[in-house]
């Protein structure tokens, strides 16, 4: 579990957005669109890691759904930051291309889990 990709890189991914939060209370004197920023962006790595403690593999695929929604969302307000120019162009593209790589995995993971389901609803 503690090798998984999801897990180190939504960690990862927590941290900056901790670290962004930061910046833009600090910095931009913005405390709204980065508090929704916040509890998204650190959301996506939280049901991750509930989703590998969960009770039975649908409840897993049901964690990792909302992990995937959580990262829609934190992609949602990183365009939106961008737009509005708290962020420039460079800075909301480089976490932006975190985002969507975590989307991506989580998209794999979950079609995965699906199939697996499938399999043993089969059974």
């Amino acid at each position: 579990m503690k090798d998984s990709a999801i897990l180190i890189k939504s960690m990862a991914f927590a941290v900056r957005i901790v670290r962004l939060y930061q910046f833009l209370c600090q910095e931009k004197k913005e405390y709204i669109m980065s508090k929704q920023l916040l509890r998204s962006g650190t959301s996506i790595g939280a049901n991750a890691h509930e989703a590998f403690n969960g009770q039975s593999n649908k409840d897993f695929l049901s964690k990792m759904y909302i992990a995937y929604k959580e990262a829609s969302e934190t992609e949602y307000w990183l365009l939106l930051l961008q737009k509005t120019e708290y962020l420039t162009k460079n800075q909301g593209e480089n976490i932006m291309a975190d985002c969507v790589e975590l989307k991506k995995i989580l998209t794999a993971i979950i079609k995965t889990s699906k199939s697996r389901q499938e399999k043993t609803d089969e059974k």
